[in-house]
């Protein structure tokens, strides 16, 4: 990934990451907001977040050519039906989007204190856009010969300019299509941005490997084996009988007590820092008992502390 220059400490003080971004007194600027400008990488999102904005009730418009963008504004300014508006500006603009940035910058000084602008920036890592081009078999725009990873490379290395103007950045790599879409709403709803976070409990079994994506990862093997009973041994931990056994040994509850406040210690740090998705995963022998109990368990216990949380298991079928 290019990393931009160094900036002044004024200007970087400005850019934050979105999920910290909404908190005290800027959770009022979002939901104020009048005119949002989405750019960044192409597969990092911009569509879901732009229909996200729809939702909201801004008016919106999807690769709007970047000399229009002060008479666009113009037009949101005067106008009742357009008074929150979103559009988005990336790299299918072609040799245009070089004059961007001295556009944006006549923008701001002419409308930034009335209107309350906002430029978000979404990104994402070459492995997530590598999967997602893969997944919709859609053409990366700067292919031309190259490979895509070639073409993603050399857009990010284009939109560098740009990233360093954003107020605000947004790495979609973890966000599925719903999650990125709620996200944006909770954002510029006003909801905390400490329970707008979102966190994925998830199980897996050693012996496949412990998934990539994680970011804490509990080992739970030191529970005892549903597996050597035989009744369980082709049920998972989400069964009554399976949890039962699972919750009757000591170590378990006491093991879900601590793991719940640590948690509960952790997750407002994060948010702080401007992690918007964490990823917690439990791992057992093979996936399908202890792990996934105790993914379950903990989001429970997540979710009545106020904390938006998803399960998933990764391994439960093999």
């Amino acid at each position: 990934m290019s990393k931009p220059a160094a900036r002044s400490r004024k200007s970087d003080s400005r850019r934050k990451p979105l999920a910290a971004a909404a908190e005290g007194g800027e959770t009022k600027r979002l939901q104020e907001t009048d005119l949002v400008i989405l750019t960044g990488m192409s597969g990092s999102g911009k569509g879901s977040v732009l229909k996200a904005f729809e939702d909201l009730g801004y008016y919106c418009v999807d690769n709007l050519p970047v000399d229009l963008i002060l008479k666009f504004a113009d037009l949101c300014r005067g106008s009742r039906e357009m008074r929150r508006a979103a559009l988005v500006v990336d790299i299918r603009e072609g040799a245009g989007l070089k004059r961007f940035p001295a556009i944006y910058q006549k923008f701001r000084q002419k409308f930034r204190r009335e209107t309350g602008a906002l430029l978000i920036f979404l990104e994402a890592s070459d492995d997530a856009l590598g999967r997602r081009f893969s997944e919709t078999r859609r053409p990366h725009p700067l292919l031309q010969g190259r490979s895509l990873r070639e073409g993603i490379a050399a857009e990010r290395k284009l939109l560098v300019p740009i990233r360093q103007m954003a107020d605000l950045v947004l790495d979609t790599s973890r966000f599925n299509v719903h999650d990125l879409r709620r996200h944006i709403t909770e954002q510029f709803s006003g909801t905390e941005a400490d329970r707008s976070l979102v966190i994925s409990c998830s199980s897996f079994g050693y012996r496949h490997g412990v998934p990539s994506e994680s970011d804490l990862v509990f080992d739970v093997r030191f529970l005892p084996n549903p597996n050597y009973i035989p009744q369980f041994q082709h049920l998972s931990g989400k069964k009554p009988a399976v949890a039962r056994y699972i919750r009757s040994f000591p170590q378990t509850e006491e093991f879900r007590r601590r793991i719940s406040a640590l948690l509960q210690y952790l997750i407002p740090h994060y948010v702080r820092e401007g992690k918007s998705y964490l990823t917690i995963s439990f791992g057992c022998t093979g996936g399908r008992h202890r792990s996934v109990y105790m993914a379950e368990t903990i989001a429970k216990d997540l979710a009545g502390m106020g904390f938006q949380t998803k399960v998933t298991h990764r391994d439960v079928g093999k």
